[in-house]
C-alpha cells in the first residue's frame, strides 16, 4: 500500500507519473465500444468487486445520466445509452451467492439480461476475480463484446477479454483511482460523440481556448 510508505507529496507525484503511463489508445477503444452500443441500441453491462464494484456503479451512473443533455430529459424520442451495473441489485446478488456460490453472481444476471452484440466491461484490479472471469467467459461464448479493466500484471482477464484497459501497477488503491480517472475521460468522449451525432457540436464551455 503506497499510501503507507510515501508522504502526501510523494504519493501525489507517483499518482501523476502513473497516469501518464496509461495507454490513450486503450481509453479510446473503450469509448468506441460504448459508443457502438449507443448507436446499435445495445446494452452495456459493468461488473467488479469491492472498489472495482464501486467504480462499476459510478461509471454506470455517469454513462446513464451524463450522456444526456438537460434539454433532452423529457424528450421520449431521444435515444439513450442502455447501461446497467451488475453490482447494484443486492438481494439478487446475495441470493445467487448464498444458494449457488459467489462466483456466479454476475454471470447469472447476464443469462437473464444479455444479448449478442452487447458489451460487458469487466473490472478487476488483480485480473483474477473468479466471478468476473466466469462472466467474461460466458459473454465471449454468447456473442457479447468484452472489455477488461485491470491492474497489476493483468491476470487472466487481460488476455481473456477481447480488449483491455491495463494499469500496470502493483497497488490496488492507485489502480482503482486511475481506473476512475480513465472512466471520466471515456464518459466525456462518449458524450461528445453523441452531441456531434445530434448536430450540437462540443459544448462551448468545454472547447479549448
Amino acid at each position: 500500500m503506497l499510501g503507507a510508505k510515501l508522504n502526501a507529496a510523494e504519493y501525489l507525484k507517483r499518482a501523476a507519473e502513473e497516469l501518464t503511463r496509461v495507454s490513450p489508445g486503450e481509453l479510446e477503444a473503450l469509448a468506441e465500444e460504448i459508443y457502438r452500443c449507443y448507436r446499435q441500441n445495445r446494452f452495456v453491462f459493468i461488473c467488479g468487486n469491492g472498489g472495482s464494484g464501486a467504480n462499476a456503479s459510478h461509471f454506470c451512473e455517469d454513462l446513464g445520466k451524463s450522456t444526456i443533455d438537460r434539454e433532452d430529459f423529457d424528450n421520449d424520442a431521444k435515444r439513450r445509452l442502455r447501461v446497467l451495473s451488475l453490482t447494484d441489485n443486492t438481494p439478487y446478488i446475495l441470493a445467487w451467492a448464498n444458494d449457488e456460490g459467489y462466483d456466479r453472481i454476475f454471470v447469472e444476471q447476464l443469462k437473464n439480461l444479455a444479448s449478442p452484440g452487447d458489451l460487458l466491461i469487466a473490472i478487476s484490479g488483480s485480473g483474477n476475480s473468479p466471478n468476473v472471469l466466469k462472466a467474461v467467459e460466458w459473454a465471449n461464448n454468447h456473442g457479447l463484446r468484452t472489455f477488461g479493466v485491470t491492474g497489476y500484471d493483468g491476470g487472466k482477464l487481460k488476455n481473456l477479454a477481447h480488449r483491455c484497459l491495463h494499469v500496470r501497477l502493483d497497488d490496488m488503491g492507485l489502480v482503482e483511482s486511475i481506473h476512475l480517472v480513465a472512466f471520466h475521460w471515456v464518459l466525456g468522449e462518449v458524450y461528445r460523440r453523441i452531441r456531434e451525432e445530434d448536430g450540437k457540436g462540443t459544448p462551448q464551455h468545454e472547447r479549448a481556448a
